[in-house]
């Protein structure tokens, strides 16, 4: 759901990015949270979540600059708006690709009054330690706080980590105890995942911890994001 356009703020700056040194808007203050640019200006995100209507008993947060916004808060909101996908881009060799131009266009659309919001896919671990690096963006692009998002963020990934991995452990307990379910040791093609990569695990042996180990079998590690 995309708000309605606010008119009227052709020179207002993009919210919920960090502004130049020297500008400074109503209410925000400077600091340097994690991820943040030295000297920069980073506003709250209840700030945020109030410019967009939303109501502060909706916001559920995680810290100073970080929250969730309850689903209760579409409730009795107008289902209207316009959609822009970015999606299929080759980056440059700078790294400019998806993110980048999502930012740049979010930031654009608000500076000329539009109100704005852009949605991205959490970073994973796996490509933010690869070649890939981050997934917030880049130089005057981007979204803070960039460290604590491409690290951990709200810990949801962990969340489905664990619970994928509960699923695992449920199937190789069936085996273990004589594959009651009727579950075929040679078949199984349920992995277990990891927000990581790691070439190690991509392919495993499990089950040779003896009489007690479980049942020896092949399987995997999935990195998390494709659980």
């Amino acid at each position: 759901m995309a708000p309605t356009p606010r008119r009227g703020a052709r020179d207002a700056p993009a919210r919920g990015v960090p502004l130049p040194t020297g500008r400074r808007a109503r209410g925000s203050r400077r600091c340097d949270p994690p991820g943040a640019r030295g000297g920069e200006l980073v506003r709250p995100i209840r700030e945020v979540a109030a410019d967009l209507g939303v109501h502060d008993d909706h916001v559920l947060m995680y810290g100073r600059d970080k929250a969730k916004i309850d689903l209760a808060a579409l409730e009795g909101r107008p289902s209207k708006g316009k959609l822009v996908l970015v999606s299929a881009i080759t980056p440059t060799k700078a790294g400019e690709g998806k993110t980048t131009t999502s930012v740049a266009l979010g930031m654009g659309l608000s500076h000329i009054g539009e109100n704005a919001v852009i949605c991205l896919r959490e970073p994973s671990l796996g490509p933010v330690f690869g070649i890939k690096g981050g997934g917030t963006g880049g130089g005057r692009a981007q979204i803070e706080p960039a460290a604590e998002i491409n690290l951990h963020f709200t810990g949801d990934i962990h969340a489905i980590t664990s619970a994928h991995n509960l699923l695992s452990a449920l199937v190789d307990n069936d085996l273990h105890f004589g594959a009651p379910s009727g579950l075929d040791a040679r078949r199984v093609t349920w992995p277990r995942v990891l927000d990581m990569n790691d070439r190690a695990l991509r392919d495993v042996v499990i089950g040779l911890g003896g009489q007690n180990g479980g049942v020896p079998r092949e399987t995997r590690f999935d990195i998390t994001a494709a659980s």
